[in-house]
Protein backbone atom coordinates (compact mmCIF):
# COMPACT_ATOMS: atom_id res chain seq x y z
CA UNK A 1 0.00 0.00 0.00
CA UNK A 2 1.15 3.27 -1.22
CA UNK A 3 1.63 5.77 2.08
CA UNK A 4 0.39 9.19 1.13
CA UNK A 5 3.14 11.81 1.57
CA UNK A 6 1.29 15.14 2.91
CA UNK A 7 2.40 18.31 0.14
CA UNK A 8 2.54 21.32 2.10
CA UNK A 9 -1.02 22.90 0.86
CA UNK A 10 -2.05 19.82 2.41
CA UNK A 11 -0.36 20.69 6.10
CA UNK A 12 -1.77 24.34 6.05
CA UNK A 13 -4.72 22.97 5.48
CA UNK A 14 -4.99 20.93 7.92
CA UNK A 15 -3.30 23.13 10.08
CA UNK A 16 -6.73 25.29 10.39
CA UNK A 17 -8.94 22.27 8.44
CA UNK A 18 -9.74 24.94 6.23
CA UNK A 19 -12.50 23.88 3.38
CA UNK A 20 -9.88 25.18 0.37
CA UNK A 21 -6.23 24.90 0.20
CA UNK A 22 -3.90 27.84 0.51
CA UNK A 23 -0.67 27.54 -1.22
CA UNK A 24 2.42 28.39 1.28
CA UNK A 25 4.26 31.21 0.17
CA UNK A 26 7.52 29.07 0.65
CA UNK A 27 8.30 25.70 2.32
CA UNK A 28 11.35 23.89 3.80
CA UNK A 29 11.78 21.00 5.82
CA UNK A 30 11.82 23.13 9.18
CA UNK A 31 8.14 24.53 8.12
CA UNK A 32 7.49 20.66 7.62
CA UNK A 33 8.43 19.65 10.96
CA UNK A 34 6.59 22.73 12.74
CA UNK A 35 3.19 21.94 10.47
CA UNK A 36 3.44 17.86 11.13
CA UNK A 37 3.50 18.67 15.35
CA UNK A 38 1.27 16.81 17.28
CA UNK A 39 0.45 15.81 20.86
CA UNK A 40 1.56 12.56 21.25
CA UNK A 41 0.05 10.46 24.53
CA UNK A 42 1.24 6.99 23.70
CA UNK A 43 4.78 5.75 23.22
CA UNK A 44 6.62 2.90 22.28
CA UNK A 45 9.28 1.44 24.81
CA UNK A 46 12.38 2.30 22.37
CA UNK A 47 14.99 4.31 24.57
CA UNK A 48 16.20 7.65 23.67
CA UNK A 49 19.70 7.72 23.77
CA UNK A 50 22.17 9.80 25.63
CA UNK A 51 23.64 10.96 22.12
CA UNK A 52 20.10 11.98 21.01
CA UNK A 53 19.17 13.73 24.88
CA UNK A 54 22.36 15.69 24.20
CA UNK A 55 21.30 16.84 20.64
CA UNK A 56 18.11 17.84 22.04
CA UNK A 57 19.48 19.88 24.48
CA UNK A 58 21.85 22.27 22.56
CA UNK A 59 19.12 22.39 19.97
CA UNK A 60 17.50 23.78 23.61
CA UNK A 61 20.36 26.01 24.36
CA UNK A 62 20.51 27.34 20.38
CA UNK A 63 17.14 29.37 21.59
CA UNK A 64 17.65 32.70 22.77
CA UNK A 65 17.57 33.76 25.85
CA UNK A 66 17.54 37.43 27.62
CA UNK A 67 20.45 39.32 28.02
CA UNK A 68 22.59 35.81 27.58
CA UNK A 69 21.40 35.49 31.52
CA UNK A 70 20.56 31.21 30.88
CA UNK A 71 18.61 31.04 33.87
CA UNK A 72 17.13 28.10 32.87
CA UNK A 73 17.86 24.22 33.56
CA UNK A 74 16.53 20.86 32.57
CA UNK A 75 16.34 17.58 34.35
CA UNK A 76 15.81 14.27 32.14
CA UNK A 77 14.25 11.44 34.44
CA UNK A 78 14.46 7.95 33.49
CA UNK A 79 14.12 6.16 36.38
CA UNK A 80 10.60 4.22 36.52
CA UNK A 81 10.06 4.62 39.72
CA UNK A 82 10.46 8.37 39.77
CA UNK A 83 8.43 8.81 37.07
CA UNK A 84 5.88 6.84 38.36
CA UNK A 85 5.83 9.49 41.98
CA UNK A 86 6.33 12.63 39.42
CA UNK A 87 3.18 10.99 37.43
CA UNK A 88 1.24 10.68 40.70
CA UNK A 89 1.79 14.38 41.27
CA UNK A 90 0.53 14.98 37.68
CA UNK A 91 -2.85 13.60 37.00
CA UNK A 92 -1.56 10.15 36.46
CA UNK A 93 -0.60 10.33 33.21
CA UNK A 94 0.06 7.76 31.63
CA UNK A 95 2.38 8.67 28.52
CA UNK A 96 4.88 10.04 31.55
CA UNK A 97 5.01 6.44 32.74
CA UNK A 98 5.24 5.09 28.63
CA UNK A 99 7.76 7.31 27.61
CA UNK A 100 11.43 6.84 27.87
CA UNK A 101 12.07 10.03 29.07
CA UNK A 102 10.57 12.92 30.97
CA UNK A 103 12.45 16.40 30.69
CA UNK A 104 11.50 18.73 33.54
CA UNK A 105 12.24 22.58 32.41
CA UNK A 106 12.78 24.87 35.46
CA UNK A 107 13.68 28.75 35.69
CA UNK A 108 16.31 28.47 37.18
CA UNK A 109 18.35 31.21 39.62
CA UNK A 110 20.27 29.25 41.79
CA UNK A 111 22.87 29.31 39.42
CA UNK A 112 23.28 32.68 39.19
CA UNK A 113 23.10 33.13 43.06
CA UNK A 114 25.31 31.28 43.36
CA UNK A 115 27.68 33.40 41.49
CA UNK A 116 26.69 36.07 43.47
CA UNK A 117 27.59 34.23 46.70
CA UNK A 118 30.99 33.41 45.50
CA UNK A 119 31.57 37.24 45.03
CA UNK A 120 29.61 38.86 47.75
CA UNK A 121 27.75 40.86 44.82
CA UNK A 122 24.30 41.93 45.26
CA UNK A 123 21.60 39.84 43.30
CA UNK A 124 18.60 42.85 44.32
CA UNK A 125 17.33 42.44 40.97
CA UNK A 126 16.59 38.85 40.97
CA UNK A 127 14.14 39.20 43.30
CA UNK A 128 11.14 41.44 41.16
CA UNK A 129 9.04 40.11 38.93
CA UNK A 130 10.12 40.81 35.88
CA UNK A 131 13.56 38.51 36.27
CA UNK A 132 10.82 35.49 37.17
CA UNK A 133 9.03 36.09 33.87
CA UNK A 134 12.67 36.03 32.08
CA UNK A 135 12.88 32.53 33.69
CA UNK A 136 9.74 31.40 33.01
CA UNK A 137 10.15 32.60 28.73
CA UNK A 138 13.46 31.06 28.74
CA UNK A 139 12.61 27.86 29.75
CA UNK A 140 9.97 27.85 27.50
CA UNK A 141 11.51 29.04 24.22
CA UNK A 142 14.29 26.29 25.21
CA UNK A 143 11.98 23.48 25.26
CA UNK A 144 10.08 24.54 22.63
CA UNK A 145 13.49 24.10 20.47
CA UNK A 146 13.80 20.84 22.42
CA UNK A 147 10.28 19.79 21.09
CA UNK A 148 11.15 20.86 17.21
CA UNK A 149 14.81 19.16 17.22
CA UNK A 150 13.18 15.84 18.84
CA UNK A 151 10.37 15.96 16.22
CA UNK A 152 12.83 16.46 13.68
CA UNK A 153 14.44 13.11 14.49
CA UNK A 154 11.08 11.05 14.10
CA UNK A 155 10.61 10.88 17.73
CA UNK A 156 7.12 12.39 19.79
CA UNK A 157 6.59 14.85 22.68
CA UNK A 158 3.61 16.26 25.04
CA UNK A 159 4.02 18.98 27.36
CA UNK A 160 3.25 18.83 31.36
CA UNK A 161 1.42 21.45 32.84
CA UNK A 162 0.23 19.58 35.78
CA UNK A 163 3.38 18.94 37.13
CA UNK A 164 2.42 22.79 38.68
CA UNK A 165 -0.39 20.97 40.43
CA UNK A 166 2.37 20.50 43.20
CA UNK A 167 4.88 22.01 42.97
CA UNK A 168 6.59 21.59 46.30
CA UNK A 169 6.62 17.76 46.35
CA UNK A 170 7.69 17.89 42.46
CA UNK A 171 10.47 19.86 43.86
CA UNK A 172 11.47 17.75 46.60
CA UNK A 173 11.33 14.48 44.46
CA UNK A 174 13.90 16.56 42.33
CA UNK A 175 16.03 17.78 45.03
CA UNK A 176 15.47 21.47 43.44
CA UNK A 177 17.16 23.88 45.59
CA UNK A 178 15.64 27.48 46.61
CA UNK A 179 14.83 29.80 43.78
CA UNK A 180 15.02 27.02 41.25
CA UNK A 181 11.33 26.11 39.90
CA UNK A 182 9.92 23.21 37.78
CA UNK A 183 7.87 25.06 34.94
CA UNK A 184 6.11 22.62 32.88
CA UNK A 185 7.43 18.68 31.74
CA UNK A 186 8.09 17.31 28.54
CA UNK A 187 7.63 13.68 27.90
CA UNK A 188 9.86 12.54 24.51
CA UNK A 189 9.98 8.81 23.14
CA UNK A 190 9.07 7.05 19.98
CA UNK A 191 4.97 7.35 19.00
CA UNK A 192 3.39 4.32 19.37
CA UNK A 193 1.76 4.39 15.82
CA UNK A 194 -1.19 3.14 17.08
CA UNK A 195 -2.54 5.96 18.89
CA UNK A 196 -3.24 7.75 15.48
CA UNK A 197 -2.19 11.00 16.94
CA UNK A 198 -3.79 13.92 15.04
CA UNK A 199 -2.77 17.25 13.99
CA UNK A 200 -5.32 19.59 15.90
CA UNK A 201 -6.85 22.36 14.20
CA UNK A 202 -6.14 25.96 15.57
CA UNK A 203 -8.23 28.96 15.43
CA UNK A 204 -7.97 30.78 12.11
CA UNK A 205 -5.42 33.05 11.96
CA UNK A 206 -8.32 36.38 11.42
CA UNK A 207 -9.06 35.48 15.27
CA UNK A 208 -4.94 35.75 16.39
CA UNK A 209 -3.34 38.15 13.64
CA UNK A 210 -4.06 42.07 14.03
CA UNK A 211 -2.78 44.56 12.10
CA UNK A 212 -1.57 47.72 13.16
CA UNK A 213 -3.88 47.64 16.60
CA UNK A 214 -6.32 45.02 18.29
CA UNK A 215 -9.60 44.50 16.75
CA UNK A 216 -11.69 42.45 19.60
CA UNK A 217 -15.03 42.62 17.55
CA UNK A 218 -13.79 41.39 14.53
CA UNK A 219 -12.39 38.20 16.13
CA UNK A 220 -15.98 37.32 17.23
CA UNK A 221 -17.20 35.58 13.75
CA UNK A 222 -13.66 33.59 13.43
CA UNK A 223 -14.02 32.17 16.52
CA UNK A 224 -17.62 31.03 15.75
CA UNK A 225 -16.04 29.43 12.61
CA UNK A 226 -13.86 27.55 14.19
CA UNK A 227 -16.36 26.41 16.33
CA UNK A 228 -17.85 24.01 13.80
CA UNK A 229 -13.66 23.11 12.16
CA UNK A 230 -13.01 22.24 15.71
CA UNK A 231 -16.07 19.87 16.54
CA UNK A 232 -15.39 17.70 13.78
CA UNK A 233 -11.97 17.01 14.81
CA UNK A 234 -13.46 16.41 18.43
CA UNK A 235 -16.13 14.42 17.02
CA UNK A 236 -13.16 11.80 15.02
CA UNK A 237 -11.64 11.87 18.15
CA UNK A 238 -14.76 10.89 20.08
CA UNK A 239 -14.22 13.66 22.21
CA UNK A 240 -17.68 15.46 23.44
CA UNK A 241 -17.95 19.25 24.56
CA UNK A 242 -17.19 22.65 22.50
CA UNK A 243 -13.84 24.69 22.17
CA UNK A 244 -15.84 26.94 23.83
CA UNK A 245 -17.32 24.63 26.46
CA UNK A 246 -13.60 23.13 26.96
CA UNK A 247 -12.40 26.79 27.23
CA UNK A 248 -14.79 27.70 30.35
CA UNK A 249 -14.37 24.33 32.08
CA UNK A 250 -11.17 25.01 32.77
CA UNK A 251 -11.21 28.67 33.24
CA UNK A 252 -14.27 29.13 34.94
CA UNK A 253 -13.35 28.00 38.19
CA UNK A 254 -10.59 27.86 40.48
CA UNK A 255 -11.54 24.12 40.58
CA UNK A 256 -10.37 24.15 36.70
CA UNK A 257 -7.02 25.01 37.55
CA UNK A 258 -5.99 21.48 39.61
CA UNK A 259 -4.65 23.23 42.47
CA UNK A 260 -2.48 25.90 40.64
CA UNK A 261 -4.38 28.73 41.73
CA UNK A 262 -1.77 28.52 44.86
CA UNK A 263 1.34 29.51 42.22
CA UNK A 264 1.99 32.47 43.63
CA UNK A 265 2.30 31.19 47.31
CA UNK A 266 4.43 28.12 45.50
CA UNK A 267 7.22 30.47 44.04
CA UNK A 268 7.63 32.14 47.26
CA UNK A 269 7.55 29.27 49.35
CA UNK A 270 10.78 28.35 46.46
CA UNK A 271 12.49 31.71 47.00
CA UNK A 272 10.73 33.89 44.19
CA UNK A 273 9.88 36.53 45.94
CA UNK A 274 7.97 38.68 43.07
CA UNK A 275 8.25 42.10 43.59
Amino acid sequence: MTQTVPTPTHLVQQRYRDPEPTEPAGWNEVLQVLHEHRSVRRYLADPVSDDTLRLLISAAQSAPTSSNLQVWSVIAVRDPDRKARLAALSGNQAHILEAPVLLVWTADFARVRQLADDRNAALDGADYLESSYVGFIDAALAAQNAVVAAESLGLGTVYLGALRNNPEDVAAELKLPPQVFAVFGLVVGRPDPTEDARVKPRLPQAAVLHHETYDLAGQREHVADYEGRIAEFYAEQQLSHSWTERVLARLGSVAGLGGRDRLRKSLENHGFHLK
